[in-house]
């Protein structure tokens, strides 16, 4: 363990947080969620309720299945044992899954209806009915969402539906981040943490609501508090970096991802699982963070980690990750020998990093070839992406589809520029630039690996018009605040275009992330004098 990761480990202590058991009593926040079950079987639903709060889902099930055995009766279990199937954010659902569920229950929607003995307990069937009924899941969910708000407002004190009529709310937005909808969700759920500080629910949810640049200052409060409130939640424990990347915490999303990483690995110990089960999305985000602060060998050594566990595995799940993380390795250091080139075929992220390669080797063949292949359809799903825990299944992550064709125009951008059009070069980043800015702002390591404001900048500031590049580069740090290459080049830019002070303070900034960066970082003393303004 990292001394980042002890220092929050015993903070957790510190905090009256009991270490994380896998099987025993381990701290998941707390909870009021009456029913009607019985006693002990009300214990496991509990445990279960708060897991499903914290996007626990396999560890979840297995609580409320755990409660039906108590309690064949029990109406609720078997509701919260069908929410596993559903992942509201992740637009994934596996709709027959929790109708077998449901039929273990009683096999129609009457029967169903009639084993919940109160009337709060049968507003919670009719929206789990509204669920996984007919019609697309679009449409479902969006009456799962009004099921659940007739449930909270007959049942204000309910702070479970306040809850989960929330997260129903940014459900529906299918992926894509309505901030209407996402301030909504947000004062629902910031009642419940009022009310009560210690529910995983609100933390949670609350992190959704405001993991956007603009938004974070507003969710600072829940992810300095969400992992000590569920400490042995191995997506609790992640959680936080949301806020931290989209204020450019880097330091601090080191150590959320360090422990969150280290806990799936426990997780997956003490319940005899593989490699697979390990959290790659905690993994990915700790790289990337790493790549941000400098800290070039440790984010070597945590691809390494990847590469072990993908051969160990060989599922797609974490093949799909190995390639995000060489992806961000070669484009953040541009170290192309120090990580495997990524194989003939793949996403088109492997395409690209291929053909960047390609070109820094002054090879233009290989790199027409890499382009080629991106326009060549791959047959294969774009951006799967693992959400959480190790035990969490893939989704796909929001505007995923468009990053290739962002990605085609970049590298394109770049190769007519070797060819020396640079005009056309400039159009294609800046048509780049504008198709990205067109996607769903998405938090953390950028679904397109190379942001295109960037690389605008990049080359406009090759090209000798710095003006030009400044407002690239800023617009890329409106998007990814802190993220260290576009500090660089707006220092650069702002220097090169007679503005001393600006590029002082962005030399300084960046000076801030590189604070403990490895001492052969090239341009750790362009940095340094440029933050001391020489």
């Amino acid at each position: 363990m990292g001394s980042a990761c002890k220092a929050l480990f015993f903070a957790f202590l510190a905090a009256g947080a009991t270490a994380v058991v896998w099987g025993q009593t381990a701290e998941l926040g707390r909870t009021d969620f009456a029913t009607s079950g019985s006693p002990q079987a009300q214990k496991l639903f509990l445990r279960g309720a708060l897991l499903l709060h914290s996007f626990e889902y396999p560890d979840a099930a297995e609580e409320f299945r755990k409660a039906q055995a108590l309690d064949a009766g029990f109406a609720m279990a078997y509701w919260g044992e069908a929410m596993t199937h559903d992942h509201p954010l992740w637009t994934e659902q596996d709709r027959d899954a929790a109708r077998r569920v449901l039929e273990r229950l009683g096999p129609t929607r009457e029967a169903r209806l009639a084993r919940a003995p109160t009337e709060r307990e049968k507003l919670y069937l009719e929206a789990v009915e509204a669920l996984y009924g007919e019609g697309e899941r679009a449409a479902r969910g969006r009456a799962y969402a009004e099921a659940m708000r007739r449930l909270h407002e007959r049942f204000p004190e309910d702070l479970d539906a306040a809850a989960f009529y929330a997260l129903a709310l940014l459900g529906t937005c299918e992926g894509k981040r309505d901030t209407a909808t996402y301030m909504k969700a947000a004062a629902i759920v910031e009642e419940v943490f009022a009310k009560n500080p210690q529910h995983p629910g609100a933390a949670h949810y609350l992190i959704h609501c405001y993991d956007d640049p603009v938004h974070a200052p507003l969710g600072m409060r829940a992810a300095r508090v969400y992992a000590k409130i569920a400490p042995a939640a191995v997506h609790a424990l992640h959680m936080p970096s949301h806020i931290f990347f989209a204020s450019g915490m880097w330091t601090e999303a080191v150590t959320s991802n360090e422990a969150s990483w280290k806990a799936s690995v426990d997780r997956a110990e003490s319940l005899k699982l593989g490699a697979g089960e390990h959290s790659f999305h905690a993994l990915s985000w700790l790289e990337y963070a790493s790549l941000q602060l400098g800290r070039f060998q440790d984010a070597r050594r945590t691809l390494r980690t990847m590469e072990d566990d993908a051969r160990a595995s060989g599922s797609r799940r974490s093949a799909e990750s190995l390639s995000l993380m060489r992806a961000a390795w070669i484009v953040e250091t541009g170290r192309c020998g120090e990580a495997s080139v990524p194989p003939e075929g793949g996403e088109a992220r492997d395409h690209f990093v291929r053909g960047l390669c390609a070109l820094a080797s002054k090879d233009r063949a290989g790199a027409e070839k890499a382009l080629e292949a991106m326009k060549a359809p791959s047959g294969k799903e774009e951006e799967a992406h693992d959400h959480g825990g190790g035990s969490m299944s893939s989704g796909r992550r929001r505007g995923g589809g468009a990053a290739p064709a962002v990605l085609r125009k970049e590298l394109e951008a770049r190769l007519v520029l070797a060819r020396g059009d640079s005009a056309a070069a400039v159009a294609l980043a800046k048509e780049a630039a504008a198709a990205e800015d067109a996607m769903t702002y998405e938090f953390g390591p950028p679904v397109v690996v190379k942001p295109a404001h960037e690389l605008a900048g990049e080359i406009l500031l090759e090209l000798g018009r710095p003006a030009e590049a400044r407002q690239e580069f800023e617009a890329a740090l409106a998007r990814a605040p802190g993220r260290s290459l576009s500090l660089l080049g707006l220092a650069r830019a702002a220097r090169k275009a007679g503005d001393a002070a600006a590029s002082r303070e962005a030399y300084a900034a960046l000076a801030r992330n590189w604070i403990q960066a490895d001492a052969d970082l090239p341009q750790r003393r362009e940095v340094a004098a440029g933050a001391a303004g020489s």
